[in-house]
């Protein structure tokens, strides 16, 4: 495999981590938000229970994802097989 397309490939998987990354950040910032203040969404959800549920649902699927693309990004960056395959 010609050096250039491993470069482009390494880089490629570095953006794909940092957009999971982003994207579990911004969910534990909604997690956050909904767990803390959750007079704003009483108007969509009408139960509290649900939305308590919610709220830490949020968090832990965006702790998880920030996790993944954090490790990914490390993996990608060293070329670390088992950083990416966690």
């Amino acid at each position: 495999i010609p050096m250039g397309v491993l470069s482009c490939m390494k880089y490629l998987m570095f953006v794909f981590n940092v957009l999971v990354f982003a994207g579990g950040t911004c969910l534990v910032g909604v997690g956050v938000w909904v767990a803390v203040d959750p007079s704003g969404f009483q108007d969509i959800v009408a139960a509290k229970p649900v939305l308590r549920v919610g709220a830490y649902l949020l968090l832990a699927v965006g702790i998880a994802l920030s996790l993944l693309g954090f490790l990914g990004c490390c993996g990608a960056l060293r070329r670390s097989r088992p950083l990416l395959l966690a």
